[in-house]
């Protein structure tokens, strides 16, 4: 059978526009996108926020912006659709919280982004978590820490984590969501 595709059409500001389209996928053509390692399926990431994050846009804006986590998890959400992934948002002030959040996403989680705030510095706990559920991570921090006081230079998950982004403010997780879905499609083709 072969590929349906239909066109969009949408009523905007008097004027009819063309929005985009969907196609409608064979069998042949999912089984062969299963060969290349595609899952057909949307890509999972969960994004940790560690302690004090929920105060941002508060707490020392020049430092951490004025942006407010809401307002992050929303443009990732957003940005996920977009990208066709799905996006959980988690913030914990507790470092219990955050391993066992880390541990539930065992298996149900393509890519974990996290900013583990002052545990970057501290927690062998968390780093041994995320050795433990084995799901790529990407550490992402909104200010520079090598522009910062030398005890927030040290951090426990460097080494483990498949990448870092930060000192770009709020755009550090953006950046971090486009990251996730390369790592992620490329973890497909090499396990198909």
């Amino acid at each position: 059978m072969p590929t349906l595709a239909v066109a969009l059409r949408v009523r905007f500001n008097e004027k009819w526009e063309w929005c985009g389209m969907a196609t409608r996928i064979t069998a042949r053509q999912k089984a062969g996108e299963a060969a290349l390692g595609g899952s057909g399926g949307s890509i999972a990431v969960l994004v940790i926020h560690g302690p004090n994050l929920n105060l941002l846009g508060e707490r020392e804006p020049e430092v951490y912006g004025r942006t407010r986590l809401a307002d992050i998890d929303n443009e990732l959400k957003r940005l996920g659709r977009e990208l066709e992934m799905k996006v959980e948002t988690f913030q914990s002030n507790s470092e219990g919280g955050i391993v066992d959040r880390i541990q539930k996403a065992r298996g149900k989680c393509d890519v974990l982004l996290i900013n583990p705030g002052a545990y970057t510095h501290t927690s062998v706990a968390i780093r041994d978590a995320i050795v433990a559920v084995s799901i790529p991570v990407i550490e992402v921090h909104l200010s520079n820490v090598y522009r910062r006081e030398p005890f927030r230079h040290h951090s426990t998950i460097a080494d483990i984590a498949h990448g870092r982004i930060m000192g770009f403010g709020a755009e550090s997780y953006s950046l971090a969501l486009r990251a996730a879905r390369t790592i992620a499609e490329e973890s497909r083709r090499r396990s198909g």
